[in-house]
């Protein structure tokens, strides 16, 4: 319903539009994205059986892993199925409640996921700086507690965004999302009310998250290379290092494509709407589908039981 103004007020509907500048090729945008979903899917489910049927995988670096993986499916599921029903079915509408749960656990996986990732350098930084004491430390109660914690911390933190929209954005200029899904930027910047209070929150949750996890993970990064480095042996060198390499590339990944999609949405006003919506797709879609290659290439266990399941032959 529009008051006087032209405004509406309280939206029971929005719409989403897909990718502005690109509704005329959504349709084959779509048949990549799928692809990468499934293939994020196998990969990760693969990564969770493997972890869950091999009793000598059930250690912290393996179960942070399987933690990610839980993770990945759960944040590419929430954003894909409603993405294709605009790319293929050209079904826009979506509830505003809706809308803003979908917001709320995008975002919250997304926290998650960066608690893990620095949950996983703390592990490795206890077993390679100080070995002996890393059994002692990373038990399985305290893996299940930094679990609890971080997925505690993302929802909390988010929360507030779903009150600061629902509470005190009750005028919106119009009801159409320029966005694939539902992205809290996006929704805010919809309102005809003042955005102020809704945009400090949401700078205050980026960096009070990604922020803080990038300082600690970059410490003990650098703690473990100084430690690597000093160790007297070349093969104890090479594979210390060996085994933080694919950590430090998820960690790149993820970081890399998160700040660079903040920025240019915030700060790239001079960027095509086309190349924001997009860099925030393959920010959703591509960690999901990297990490379970990266992590099967990178760790023998994995590579190995893989090769078992699908490469091995009956000898019977």
């Amino acid at each position: 319903m529009s008051n006087h103004n032209g405004t509406i007020f309280m939206p029971s509907v929005l719409i989403l539009i897909g990718i502005p500048g690109l509704e005329s090729v959504q349709f084959w945008i779509g048949i990549p994205f799928f692809t990468m979903y499934i293939l994020s899917l196998f990969g990760n489910c693969l990564i969770l059986v493997i972890i869950k049927s091999e009793r000598s995988l059930h250690e912290p670096m393996y179960l942070f892993l399987a933690m990610l993986g839980a993770t990945d499916i759960a944040l590419s599921t929430c954003i894909l199925p409603k993405m294709l029903g605009i790319f293929w079915f050209h079904w826009p509408e979506i509830q505003f409640d809706v809308c803003l749960f979908q917001m709320w656990l995008i975002h919250t996986f997304q926290g998650i996921e960066s608690g893990i990732i620095l949950a996983m350098a703390l592990d490795r930084y206890v077993a390679i700086c100080n070995p002996l004491r890393h059994a002692t430390i990373f038990t399985h109660q305290l893996l299940i507690q930094i679990g609890v914690a971080v997925s505690l911390r993302a929802a909390i933190i988010m929360a507030p965004c779903l009150i600061l929209i629902k509470c005190r954005l009750k005028h919106y200029r119009t009801t159409v999302v320029s966005h694939s899904y539902c992205e809290h930027m996006a929704l805010v910047k919809l309102a005809a009310d003042d955005i102020r209070i809704n945009k400090t929150y949401g700078l205050f949750v980026a960096f009070s998250v990604l922020g803080f996890d990038i300082i600690f993970i970059t410490l003990s990064y650098i703690q473990i290379f100084i430690t690597v480095f000093n160790l007297p042996q070349k093969e104890a060198r090479l594979k210390a290092f060996n085994t933080c390499i694919a950590h430090i590339f998820v960690f790149l990944e993820f970081y890399l494509l998160a700040f660079f999609s903040f920025f240019t949405h915030r700060f790239g006003f001079h960027v095509p709407p086309y190349i924001h919506i997009l860099l925030s797709n393959l920010y959703l879609l591509v960690p999901p589908l990297l990490n379970p290659v990266v992590y099967g290439v990178k760790t023998k266990q994995i590579r190995d039981r893989v090769s078992k399941m699908f490469f091995s032959k009956d000898t019977s």
